[in-house]
Formats: C-alpha cells, structure tokens, sequence
C-alpha cells in the first residue's frame, strides 16, 4: 500500500486533531448544559409538587371531596399529568392517557414507605421526570411532567455542536493544508535547485537568508553542492589532462604502426597479422582518447547558433557513406534551430554509429518539431533494447546486451552517454524507444529557444 505524502499526513493530522477536540468540547459542553437544564427542571418540579401536595393533603382526609375537582384545581400547565393514588384506586383529571403506566414501580414503594421520590422515565419516546409525594398512609400525589421542549433545546444543541465539530475539522484541515503548504516552501526550493543541479548547472545555491530556520540545512546543501562541484571538475579536469597526455604516444605509435603497416607485405604472415591487430587496438584507443576529451568538455556551456539541422544530418550521414536522403523532416516547420552546432553533429554523429554497430545500421534519421522542444530520431533494424538495459544504456561505460553479445564490439560505452550529455546542455533529454515493427528508436530532445 502506498504511504500517503508529506502534505496529505499533515493535513489529515491537522483534521483529525482538530475534530478530537471540537468532539470532546462539544460533548462537555452538551453534558454540562444537560446537566444544568436537567437539575433546574428538577427543582421547579419538585417545588411545584410539594406545594401541590400541600393543597391536596387536607382534601383527601374526608371522604365528601371530589378527587377529580380536587386534581382539576391545580395548575398543571399543558406538560405536566397529576394522579392521585388512594385506597388502592387511581384517580386523574380526566380519562387515564397511560400515565398511570409512566409510575414506575420503584418509585411506587418508596411512596407507600412513606418517603418522597422522582424518576427520570420516558412516556411515549419523550423523557419526563416522574416526582410522588405521600399524602396520607393510603394516598399519594405522583407528577408526571413532561420535557418535550427541554428535550427538543437539547436536541437542537447537539446539532449545532455537531456541526460546529464538523466546521472546526474542516478549518483544521484548511489550518494544516496552509501550515503544510508553509513548511513545505523550502523543501520545494530545495527540490528546485537540485532539479537544476541535476540538469547541470553547478552554480546554484540556497540562500540561507530566505527562511531563518533551515540554515543548518541550506548551509549543507550548499556545501555538499560545492564538494560535487569541485569533485566533478577536478574529474573533468583529470579526463581532460589523461586524454592530452596520451595523445602524443599514442599519435608516436599511430605513426610507427603504420610505417610498419606499409612494409607489411615484406614480413611473414604472423608479423602482419600482428601489425594489423596493432593498428586497430591504436584506433580504438584514440577513438576512446577523443571520446574522454568530449566528456570533459561537455560541461562547459552551450554555444548556441543558428543552425540547418537538416544540413547538419545529411553532412553526417554522407560522411559515414549513408545516403543523404535517410534523412526528413517530420512536419513543415524551420529546421534552423539555435543549438550548438558541433554538439548535434556529434549527437547525429553517434547515434548513426551506435545503429551501425549494434542495430543493423540506421534505417531513418528524422528532425521535428513540438509545442516546447525539438527532437532528433535514429531507428535502427536491430534486436532492440531491452527494457532492463533502457535504464541505464545512456551511462558512461555502460553497454547494453546486443553490444555484449558481440565478441568484436570494440566500443568502450561513451558514445551514448555523450549523447545524453549533449542533449541535457541544452535542457534537453535521450531517450531509448521501440521501434514500431522491431528495432530501436533513439530519440533527442532539446527544448526550443527563440532566436
């Protein structure tokens, strides 16, 4: 299962932490609140109740009084149900509507042992609260008042604390979307200029000023950055004099081999073939020299100029004894770009080279044009790339399995990383393709600069 990101944890933890507390407040202020509304309706309750029994105590003495008159003078209001209780009869105002059942049977022995109480209960779903009083040793008065608007108070407060929960985690949530938009500022900055050290420009830094708290962390970034800098040019630097210092033995023995090449036929067979063995590992080795001086200086910046990139194709093809009609153009756009003309003859250059070597040869070579970038594309008849090799087949040194497979492949593996070198100098990308109906598509981009 995939881990949710930085931004989502703390937002959720924002929501989340925001909705705890608003549902523990919320449910503190409910009970507390029910509480109190509960203990006032109470008191009034069982005042009103004494001071009822009070009137009905001298009434159910003598046996000449009315019960239902007697009930009927007392102020009961539209929510509360007075029954008398009196010689094993239940006496009400008017017809019994189930009151009598509301009693509870607790509460009615309490009452005969001479001793008031109350109850909370509910009559037809809605909460009451059920006070008896002695009267006499045989009578008792028992109140059933009725809470149908404290019970609608409450249940209207706990919509509104409900949704006042629900409103405070939605703003918990838009609090930790903008804390972990904030936070994230500088890491996006950090991401920023490594993104464009990646693509080559060792001159970025972090400005340390720019938020107080991550100093430690930008003063290291900028000195890591600082570290790769040196490192890589002292790298450069020590390519660069290698390739300079082998030049001259190797131009020595490019020069001595073939003076032995052209008395080749005046010594025996062994000794020629010798000879020739010599000869090609000395090409190879200045084609490896070049290579290596490339490399190094391909960190410098680009040299942008107007160029006919179509003109530059068919000259590399024909220099290669490819015909110059392998190239076209994909759409009717310029072919004059403002790149680094030598950069994409070497580019064409060794594309052509790699289809030569390890696809069969180069079947089309295409320049075109899109909405922010132009590409250059090689295909080939080969067997392909794999996908495990497409990975990592533009790295320095790095042969794919077809050039493996070859027992005389005389590649040292810098061809395609130059390619891919050339092409980030110019904010672009190499990329490696399948070829609709087999082979391999090498494929250019450089993004597109107004001239």
């Amino acid at each position: 299962m995939r881990r949710a990101g930085l931004r989502t944890r703390v937002v959720g933890g924002f929501a989340v932490g925001a909705l705890l507390l608003s549902a523990s407040m919320a449910f503190a202020t409910y009970q507390a609140t029910r509480s109190s509304l509960l203990e006032g309706r109470e008191r009034v309750s069982v005042r009103t109740v004494s001071y009822d029994a009070r009137i009905l105590r001298e009434g159910v003495l003598t046996d000449q009084v009315d019960v239902a008159d007697l009930l009927r003078s007392l102020d009961t209001g539209g929510n509360r149900r007075a029954i008398l209780y009196r010689d094993g009869s239940w006496f009400g105002r008017a017809a019994d509507d189930g009151t009598t059942e509301a009693v509870p049977q607790s509460l009615q022995r309490l009452v005969r042992q001479g001793q008031a109480g109350k109850q909370l209960v509910r009559v037809n779903g809605v909460p009451a609260l059920v006070v008896g009083v002695p009267l006499t040793n045989t009578a008792a008065l028992y109140e059933v008042d009725l809470y149908r608007e404290l019970d609608q108070t409450l249940r209207t407060l706990s919509w509104v604390l409900t949704i006042v929960a629900a409103l405070t985690a939605v703003a918990g949530a838009g609090l930790g979307w903008y804390a972990a938009r904030y936070v994230a500022r500088p890491l996006r900055s950090v991401a920023g200029v490594a993104q464009e050290i990646a693509a080559g420009d060792l001159s970025t830094r972090l400005d340390p000023a720019v938020e107080p708290d991550l100093v430690q962390l930008t003063t290291s970034f900028n000195d890591m950055v600082d570290r790769l800098a040196k490192r890589l040019e002292q790298d450069r630097r020590f390519a660069a004099d290698v390739s300079h210092e082998l030049r001259s033995p190797l131009q020595t023995l490019a020069a001595s081999a073939s003076v032995l090449a052209r008395r080749r036929d005046h010594l025996d067979q062994r000794t020629g073939l010798a000879i020739g063995l010599i000869l090609e590992e000395v090409d190879r080795f200045q084609s490896l020299v070049d290579d290596l001086l490339e490399l190094a200086k391909s960190d410098q910046p680009v040299q942008r100029d107007d160029v006919d990139v179509m003109e530059v194709a068919r000259r590399t093809c024909r220099t290669r004894r490819l015909p110059a009609d392998l190239v076209t153009a994909v759409d009717d756009t310029s072919t004059r770009w403002l790149v680094d003309g030598r950069r994409i003859e070497q580019i064409i250059g060794n594309l052509l080279d790699n289809a030569a070597r390890y696809g069969g040869g180069a079947t089309a070579v295409r320049v075109g044009t899109c909405a922010d970038h132009w590409f250059i594309e090689v295909d080939d008849e080969g067997p392909g790339v794999s996908p495990e090799d497409k990975a990592t087949i533009f790295d320095r040194f790095v042969r794919g399995r077809a050039a493996r497979a070859r027992t005389d492949d005389d590649g040292a593996g810098l061809g395609l990383a130059l390619v891919a070198q050339h092409a980030a100098a110019h904010d672009g990308r190499a990329v490696v393709l399948d070829r609709p109906g087999g082979g391999a598509r090498f494929r250019v981009e450089l993004r597109r600069e107004s001239p």
